[in-house]
């Protein structure tokens, strides 16, 4: 059985916050054995218009984006919350394997069990060309550092 992965539901704004920053350090670690286990073995998915459901989808689905969109940096900020449910809006910049940069804005809904498992993600993404002058997020591939603007800062 798995662990309980805190801050648990019901959500706060300050447990809410907390738990967007602790997903936005998991999906910078572009690790996608990490970033499964914060989802429940069934979670089901959809992101743009991919559907993953289970820890195994999961972890092929992350594998194949990052493969894909190197040099990835993202920052998520809360938009709303209730008992058990997220909203967030998110960007996250990139570049393929030609060297066009880009910069994906969505939002996502997140629902999650008890435990402070994420059972439910559902994921709205629009890619922006962006020229490499262009880009804002600049800090070392990782976790973003805690004096990075986050979007709003950014106004984005």
């Amino acid at each position: 059985m798995d662990a309980t992965r805190p801050p648990l539901p019901p959500f706060s704004f300050q447990t809410a916050t907390q738990k967007v920053r602790l997903a936005e350090d998991g999906w910078n670690s572009r690790d996608p054995g990490k970033v499964a286990l914060a989802y429940t073995v069934d979670s089901e998915w959809r992101n743009r218009a991919e559907f993953a459901n289970g820890r195994e989808e999961i972890v092929a689905f992350l594998s194949r984006k990052w493969q894909r969109e190197l040099d990835y940096r993202l920052i998520k900020e809360l938009w709303a919350f209730t008992e058990n449910r997220i909203a967030v809006r998110f960007a996250y910049e990139w570049h393929d394997d030609s060297g066009n940069w880009f910069r994906s804005y969505g939002n996502e809904n997140w629902e999650f069990g008890d435990d402070g498992l994420m059972r439910k993600r559902f994921a709205c993404i629009n890619d922006a060309p962006i020229r490499n002058e262009d880009r804002r997020f600049h800090w070392p591939l990782g976790r973003r550092p805690d004096d990075h603007p986050g979007l709003s800062d950014l106004v984005l």
